[in-house]
């Protein structure tokens, strides 16, 4: 059954990077998927103005969208400036109820990026408004079925993969999509993006015996847990 999938990133590339793979392969079975860019991300260039990187950011993400056939949105938040506020997250929520996602993912909460950081409380709060028909807005009230964390380099403390995604078949299209980035093409960055992300699936797949593999995580709440009726190892 197709459905739709919504990722959030903190900046723009970050919804491509740690979850590229999985709208890659959402797309080929024929869901719907919108990106959601919380911050434009400018101010990492070591030489190019916040003003110049961010029409070349600009540019990538329209790129990225346009190749997996996707939504995009861009909230008004420059790069280190998202606010944790009734204002964000009710530019999360009126999206949430706009889009109807049957599946959100986004960053996990343990990261040293305090966009990273602001980016996941702003979903887990937006989620709950958006949620609620009691808050009157534009449009209907809407939950996901289910909300997940995609692993990122910068979210690592307490993440734990909890599911192994098979993404074999839409790989070598997952590395095109991350080329459309200029923090992929360009070797600017002290970090190796490109060799890291190319790397991790080939580590995830052997993890979790598939050739090419990402990994996600699920909500730690008392919602999260399951229910089996069986022995623990019945799968």
């Amino acid at each position: 059954m197709a459905g739709h999938l919504m990722v959030v990133g903190g900046h723009i590339s970050d919804a491509e990077n740690m979850a590229g793979a999985v709208m890659l392969k959402h797309k080929q079975a024929g869901w719907d998927i919108t990106i959601v860019h919380a911050t434009t991300g400018e101010k990492g260039h070591p030489t190019l103005s916040a003003q110049d990187y961010l029409k070349m950011r600009l540019e990538d993400a329209r790129g990225s969208a346009e190749l997996i056939g996707a939504n995009m949105e861009l909230l008004p938040y420059g790069d280190g400036e998202l606010p944790v506020d009734d204002r964000a997250i009710w530019l999360m929520a009126d999206l949430i109820r706009q889009y109807q996602p049957t599946l959100i993912i986004t960053h996990w909460k343990g990261s040293f990026h305090i966009d990273h950081n602001n980016t996941h409380d702003v979903v887990m709060k937006a989620l709950f408004r958006a949620g609620l028909p009691a808050f009157e807005r534009e449009r209907p009230a809407h939950s996901p079925q289910a909300v997940l964390f995609s692993e990122n380099w910068e979210d690592m403390e307490g993440y734990n993969a909890d599911i192994y995604l098979d993404v074999s078949d839409v790989f070598d299209d997952y590395l095109k999509l991350l080329k459309t980035h200029a923090l992929m093409r360009e070797d600017y960055s002290s970090f190796r993006y490109w060799d890291y992300y190319k790397a991790l699936g080939e580590a995830r797949g052997a993890l979790g015996g598939f050739d090419r593999a990402v990994t996600l995580m699920r909500p730690r709440s008392l919602y999260s847990f399951e229910r089996r009726s069986g022995l623990l190892l019945d799968y």
